[in-house]
């Protein structure tokens, strides 16, 4: 089995070594007698966390591939998660982020608390007036000696209600272009001067908020990346988050297919030939997609997120919408029933959950979060295809821009 060389030594470790880790660490730490705090903090230090972080970060400085083994390992063994459907942002997002623009002080003080899950993060990016357009945000940050002073709004804040931070982007000078004069900090949620409101969406919860900073401070150790450097950290954030989101690592037949596929085996009285052919089609389209995205992953194990997140994202979303009206289609009448209107704070987005109809209403949001569709398909044709960029009217310092 080829391995992966450990920084700064001659010695190469394979997914056997890793399961041998595994198996040492597991034997020192009983995952059913051992508290699960304790379990998950041994288990970060031990650099078993992320193995492709450096040392002492969670990891060993190895390949991203090399993860699942390690995951598999303790799934084996009935340990203890870090309960990832909780912390999606903060493990997807505000983790590579903090690795990659964070100081060596920053990376200290949050990866671990991160990673264990003792800390939930969210994410500050959309405005009302600033979606699809996030450089035309309006949010100020202005300085007060060794501190800033936020004052503005964000909406679309998925976890807020529970975040204990928020990966937050603010104007710290709006005489600068409106993508030059922006800033990136960590906020404090739980301060006096935050407010978050919970978001009704179509299914009935509330998995999305808007959050209101009046006179909110965030320390200057706090700010990740320079001054006016917030555009550059933003768009490492949002690559992670569309790879994140449309990137993941599912089983065959996982997903949204999973459960269009079973209905279809398990309920022969409604099939017809029509609705065979296009199960094939989702069938073979979500095959494709999962294989994409191994592939994905292997190129992000190499170095940093590019636009092919954005194309992960992108048909992600018109699977997951495809598959879902199927499954509507399949059902019948049962599929025009939507009962379920309690209002539920959940704990993490649920793209494939509960019935046929909430996966329906769900998947209509793929196309929006994370980036549009419209956006993300403007990405793909200047990054990727090398088509010209769309004109642009909004030059000049951004306090100058209509808005």
């Amino acid at each position: 089995m080829l391995g992966e060389p450990v920084p700064g030594s001659n010695t190469v470790l394979t997914a056997d070594d890793l399961r041998g880790q595994v198996a040492e660490f597991l034997a020192a730490h009983d995952p059913q007698s051992t508290d699960r705090q304790e379990f998950l903090n041994a288990r970060f230090d031990a650099g078993l966390a992320w193995v492709h972080y450096p040392a002492g970060l969670g990891g060993q400085g190895l390949s991203r591939t090399l993860q699942g083994a390690v995951d598999r390992a303790f799934d084996a063994a009935g340990a203890p998660t870090n309960h990832p459907e909780r912390n999606g942002i903060g493990l997807g997002m505000a983790a590579p982020t903090i690795l990659t623009h964070g100081t060596a002080e920053q990376k200290e003080r949050w990866l671990k608390p991160l990673w264990t899950g003792e800390q939930i993060w969210c994410q500050l990016f959309s405005e009302p007036g600033a979606g699809s357009d996030l450089a035309g945000l309006a949010t100020r940050a202005v300085r007060d000696g060794d501190e800033w002073v936020v004052n503005g709004q964000k909406v679309w804040t998925s976890s807020a209600h529970m975040a204990s931070r928020g990966l937050l982007v603010a104007r710290t000078d709006p005489d600068q272009p409106k993508h030059n004069g922006l800033t990136y900090f960590a906020l404090d949620m739980k301060q006096p001067g935050v407010e978050v409101r919970p978001l009704r969406q179509i299914t009935g919860e509330a998995e999305f908020n808007e959050v209101f900073m009046t006179d909110a401070r965030v320390a200057d150790a706090d700010r990740i990346g320079g001054v006016g450097e917030g555009w550059q950290v933003s768009m490492a954030t949002l690559m992670n988050e569309r790879v994140s989101i449309g990137g993941n690592a599912v089983p065959r037949e996982g997903g949204m297919i999973a459960s269009a596929a079973r209905r279809w085996r398990e309920h022969p009285e409604l099939r017809t030939p029509g609705l065979h052919d296009r199960l094939l089609r989702l069938w073979t389209d979500a095959e494709v997609a999962r294989l994409a995205g191994s592939r994905l992953r292997q190129q992000l194990a190499a170095g940093q997120p590019g636009p092919e997140g954005s194309a992960a994202k992108l048909v992600f979303a018109r699977l997951n919408q495809e598959v879902s009206e199927f499954e509507v289609e399949l059902a019948g009448a049962e599929g025009l029933l939507y009962d379920d209107w309690t209002m539920r704070r959940p704990e993490g987005a649920n793209f494939f959950g509960r019935n046929v109809g909430f996966r329906f209403l769900r998947a209509k949001g793929n196309s929006i979060e994370g980036g549009t569709s419209e956006i993300l398909r403007n990405i793909i044709a200047e990054r990727v295809l090398g088509l010209p960029k769309e004109a642009r009217v909004d030059t000049g310092p951004w306090k100058d821009l209509p808005r």
